[in-house]
């Protein structure tokens, strides 16, 4: 019973910084790309603010 719950809230939870991180980088279009993406991660860019609500 709790694995089902479990598997449901899984499924429908907003997705972690590390898989935004993942997704960003795979849209990559080129090595350029990929690599100004990867400086965007570095420097914090898509990490939501700690005092947003």
């Amino acid at each position: 019973m709790f694995t089902m719950i479990k598997s449901l809230f899984s499924r429908y939870s907003a997705p972690t910084d590390a898989e935004r991180e993942l997704a960003y980088l795979n849209a990559s279009v080129s090595l350029a790309d990929l690599e100004r993406r990867q400086r965007d991660i570095e420097r914090g860019m898509l990490r939501r603010p700690s005092f947003a609500l």
